[in-house]
This record gives structure tokens, sequence and C-alpha cells, in this order.
């Protein structure tokens, strides 16, 4: 079964390999010339197709490749047959690059060879810590050895990008809060998050230009990593960039044009490795995780070759373990827009637990009313009271998964007998055990903003931390025709 969110199978669940009634992609059909039209098509056993003339003569059939930037632009979704579309998101792949690294490496090829530096996000930490009964600092420590040993030179934590990403989101909010308030533009409130990619492509495809405006342009860490890592270590620097995350849809968001030199055809995240790849490549290699010594993180931002790294040191941010998007943003905007010190942000469930909402009120009028809408259901009704008018919100954090992403749709599976929602509630535990981290006290994203973006408030900052979203359009085509 797919491992793509709820959100992007919801059409077309069947694991045909041709391209469906909704695909746009034109497939070329080259016919040879032949005397007769009794040509048959064989299939070997490899999978190849051939085409047999009467003769007896034959050539092999070319197939068609879908890629995730193919799908990005369909009009349809992603199918179960996910194998089809990740060719260049795979462990496979992932090892192959290690391989021909290493390689080069011992061939004396240095010019040829590339860096490769992996960065980390917290979720899949913790899904393999509850795996192997590991600490969370622990697992991140032996998961860096492991990649070391596969051929990696650096693996590095995201702390900074989400930090980044929660700075810029808060930012982005204050401007369209202020915006609707003295110009009375519309289009801004609510501000609905954009850092899960299963719900911005659902979004692109299902609901068009209407509810795009609302979703913020912030970029998620693992882009705003994607841009460090090639823009700010790359500089001078041939990298191959490689992100462990917690589900399939982060694949399709490294494959996006948007996120994609557009001169040298080079993509700020090269390749995607979730959670259970990882623990299916342990297992594959007979590695048990919890057997591995410990190892370091490292900081490529810091232009020091004699930086021995830092301790592999995981951090929270306060609310949700998809980011805490919202509360942090609460918090931030009820100081900034009305003076009221938050401490914590307390919710109110809805209709159900992956559905509540936060008010803030003065006098018993609504200043702020925030929410958190976790799977697909909840987005449905979202997007139908923002179609109505009926939504009262300023801003909702969501996601496509339900309880966010400690339960993305690739993190490990529970043991036989054990119940996803018991796993869930241990993660979000050991998310708590850990520190938190302040986006303003991170000294790193401060210079960086300076050294590189050119200052918060800078077009550089703006092009680097925002992108811009597309909607797909319905396409009718010959493939659409049925007869």
């Amino acid at each position: 079964m797919s491992g793509f969110s709820g959100v992007l199978q919801l059409t077309d669940l069947d694991d045909f390999i041709t391209p469906s009634q909704e695909c746009i992609k034109p497939v070329e059909i080259k016919k040879t010339s032949s005397s007769g039209t009794g040509s048959k098509i064989k299939i070997q056993e490899d999978g190849a197709y051939f085409q047999i003339e009467e003769d007896g003569s034959s050539h092999k059939l070319q197939k068609v490749e879908i890629t995730l930037a193919d799908c990005l632009a369909c009009s349809g979704c992603i199918t179960s047959a996910e194998s089809v579309l990740v060719t260049q998101q795979s462990q496979e792949e992932l090892i192959r690059v290690f391989e021909e690294n290493k390689r080069m490496k011992l061939e004396g090829k240095l010019d040829e060879a590339k860096t490769i530096i992996v960065s980390i996000s917290i979720q899949p930490v913790l899904s393999l810590a509850h795996k192997y009964g590991l600490a969370p600092n622990d697992c991140a420590a032996k998961l860096t050895t492991y990649l070391k040993m596969l051929g990696a030179d650096m693996v590095v934590d995201m702390t900074i990008a989400e930090d980044f990403s929660l700075l810029e989101a808060r930012r982005e909010f204050i401007r369209r809060y202020r915006s609707t308030e003295h110009d009375g533009a519309k289009n801004v409130l609510p501000m609905l998050a954009s850092s899960c990619p299963g719900w911005v492509c659902y979004a692109e495809k299902t609901h068009g230009s209407y509810i795009l405006p609302y979703i913020s342009t912030t970029k998620s860490p693992q882009q705003i990593m994607g841009s460090l890592i090639k823009q700010w270590v790359g500089q001078s620097k041939s990298i191959y960039h490689v992100t462990v995350m917690p589900c399939y849809d982060k694949k399709l968001e490294a494959a996006r044009e948007d996120f994609t030199d557009k001169n040298d055809n080079i993509r700020d995240v090269d390749c995607v490795i979730t959670a259970i790849e990882l623990d299916q490549m342990l297992q594959t290699s007979n590695i048990s995780l919890e057997t591995l010594e410990n190892s370091t993180f490292s900081r490529p931002w810091i232009r020091n070759d004699n930086d021995t790294g830092s301790p592999c040191c995981l951090y929270s941010h306060i609310g949700s373990g998809s980011g805490g998007y919202s509360d942090y943003i609460f918090i931030n905007s009820a100081k900034e827009l009305f003076g009221i010190t938050c401490d914590n942000v307390e919710y109110r469930p809805l209709r159900n637990p992956d559905f509540k909402e936060a008010i803030l009120e003065k006098d018993g009028k609504v200043l702020l009313r925030f929410a958190i809408a976790n799977g697909f259901r909840n987005i449905q009704n979202l997007v139908q009271k923002l179609k109505r008018g009926k939504s009262q919100y300023h801003y909702v954090e969501v996601m496509a998964c339900p309880s966010g992403c400690l339960n993305g749709g690739a993190q490990v599976r529970p043991k036989e007998g054990v119940l996803q929602k018991e796993v869930i509630g241990e993660l979000e535990k050991m998310y708590r055990s850990l520190p938190v981290a302040t986006p303003e006290e991170n000294k790193m994203v401060n210079s960086l903003y300076e050294n590189w973006l050119g200052g918060q408030e800078s077009d550089k900052s703006s092009a680097v931390l925002h992108t811009q979203y597309h909607a797909v359009e319905k396409s009718h085509n010959a493939l659409n025709i049925k007869w």
C-alpha cells in the first residue's frame, strides 16, 4: 500500500501502471514500418516488451516513464504505484550514489566526487528511537554513524531550518493581519500552514486558485534546509543533499520545479529517505542500530576547518510535534499585535481530537482565533467552511496525516498487536521530553540572516525563504475520452 498521504490517494487507488484517465503525460507511440498488420507483443521474464513482426523479427519497445515532476503537473492524483514515481527518491538510488561517490574517491577523482550531506528531521529519529528502544539523542548519534558508514560526508540536524521557518511564518502572519486590519485586503486570512506537501499538493490540484492565496508562502524546513545547504554551504562545493523525513510526500515536495535551479537543473534536495526506508536498509544490511557507536552532528555553515562538530542534541518546539507553528505564531502575535503575554496556548477539541482551536480574548472580544486541523476529514471541513465564508480563523496549522507529522506515512510501523495510537502517544512523550528550542535565541540563525540573506526584511531573504504555488487545472485530451 502507498505511503503517500490520504489526500493524494483518494481519487485513484488502482495499481494498473498506465496513464489514468486524468493523467496528462503525453505518450508517444512510435510505429515501425511493417508490410502487414500481424504484429504481436511479447512480454519477457524481466518485464521487457518486444514487438514481434510477421517475418519473425522483433524489437524492444520503450517503456513509458512517469516522473515526480510529471505527477506534480498532473490534474489527477498519486496512485499507489509509488515505485514508478520515485525512481530518484529511493533507498536503492541513495545507496547507488553512496557507492559511486566512494569509487570516485578511491580512484582519486576528487574533482568528480560530491560532498554528500544528510539533513535529519526530528520525527523519523523519534520513530527509529522507539523501534530500537533508544533515547532520542543516542538514536540520532547512532544514525549519524550509520549514514557516515554508508558514505555521508556530513550529517546535520534541521533545527536551524525549523527556526527559520517559524520566524518567517510569524512575520508573514503579522504582515497579513495588519494588511487586513488597515487596508481591508482580501484573501490573506486565514493564513494556512504550508509545511505539509500532501496538503499543498491537494490544494493545488483540487481547489486551485481559490484556496492558494490563503496558504503561507514560507518554505517548509526541508526546503529551507535545501537552500541553506546548496546556496550557503555549497558556494564552492558540489553537493548531493539528502533529507531524512517522516513521510513520502516530502519526495514530491523535493521534486517541485520551484525548488530547482533553472540554470543548472540542480535541486535543493536531491534525495528524500524516510524512517521506514532507513529501517529496511538496516535490516537488509543485518545492522542493529543500538550496536553502533555514537557520532556527532556536523556544522557545515560554520566556516572553520577545525570544527569537530557538536554532540547530537535534539530540540523540540512549543506546540505540536509537526513543528509547533500554531503555538509559536499565536504566542508571538498576541505579544506583538496586542501586547498580551501568553506562556502557553490552551486548545479545546471540536468535532474530534485532530481539530482543535485556541482563542485569545480581551474584554469579551475575540482578538485571535487559531486552529490545528490534521487529517483529510478535517481539511475538507476547513476548506468547505472557507468557501462558504463561515471560517472565523486567523491561522490554521494544517497537516495531511492524522495526529500530524509524528504519525507521518513513512514512520516505522508498530509491531503486531500494538496500536498505532499507543505509538503516537509514546512519540509525543519523547518529543516533550526534549529541551525546547527558541528561534529568537538561535545565534546561528541571526548570523545567517545578516551574512547570507542581507537582513530579515531583504529581497534575498524573501526570495530564498519563500515560495509560490500553482493551480493545476483539469486537462482534457485524447487520453481522457471514454468510448
